[in-house]
């Protein structure tokens, strides 16, 4: 049995495909809350999260009769934001490490936090993700929060796989330290 997935064509889209003002504000209402987050959540800045929203709409807007249901719109408007949102951080000199395949083995085991035994409130951890330096950031976000695997990550931002999870081994061990020394435990 063959299992495929259907993508039923959006109404709205549709209208907007059409050119029906209303529907562009409409879908604008949907999906703004969201991909602000999104992006806000890579580029940790709200200025930079609102250009890049105002963009990736632009850019979707333009290209509607591009989009053929391949995925939901939603999934297409993410991918666009997401993009934007790294092309921001690439502007700011992001600081992302390259490291050879013979440095990778060098790497420390990930510390066995008592993880089960902590429990931290979403607020706390959320402004500690924003204190990360752009690079952890972004790679965290896209993998915890994003729900992207190292591969996809690793193709968004142009840099290897291997990177992708050395700066998420680091990422996750700088911010449960900043989590320690903020005194949440």
């Amino acid at each position: 049995m063959e299992l495929t997935a259907i993508i039923i064509q959006d109404e709205l889209v549709e209208r907007c495909k059409r050119g029906d003002p209303a529907s562009y504000e409409a879908l604008y209402q949907r999906y703004a809350k969201a991909m602000y987050n999104t992006s806000l959540r890579i580029v940790n800045n709200s200025g930079d999260a609102e250009d890049v929203l105002q963009e990736a709409f632009l850019d979707a807007f333009r290209s509607l009769n591009d989009f053929h249901y391949r995925s939901t719109f939603g999934a297409w408007l993410k991918k666009i934001v997401i993009n934007k949102s790294i092309n921001t951080l690439r502007k700011r000199k992001m600081d992302i490490i390259e490291i050879d395949e013979t440095g990778v083995h060098a790497l420390p085991e990930e510390e066995q936090a008592d993880e089960q035994e902590i429990q931290y409130k979403v607020a706390e951890v959320k402004k500690m993700i924003q204190k990360l330096p752009d690079g952890y950031r972004a790679v965290l976000s896209l993998y915890l929060l994003e729900g992207y695997d190292h591969e996809e990550i690793s193709g968004i931002l142009g840099i290897s796989h291997n990177t992708v999870r050395t700066q998420y081994v680091r990422a996750k061990q700088k911010l449960v330290n900043l989590l320690k020394q903020g005194g949440i435990s």
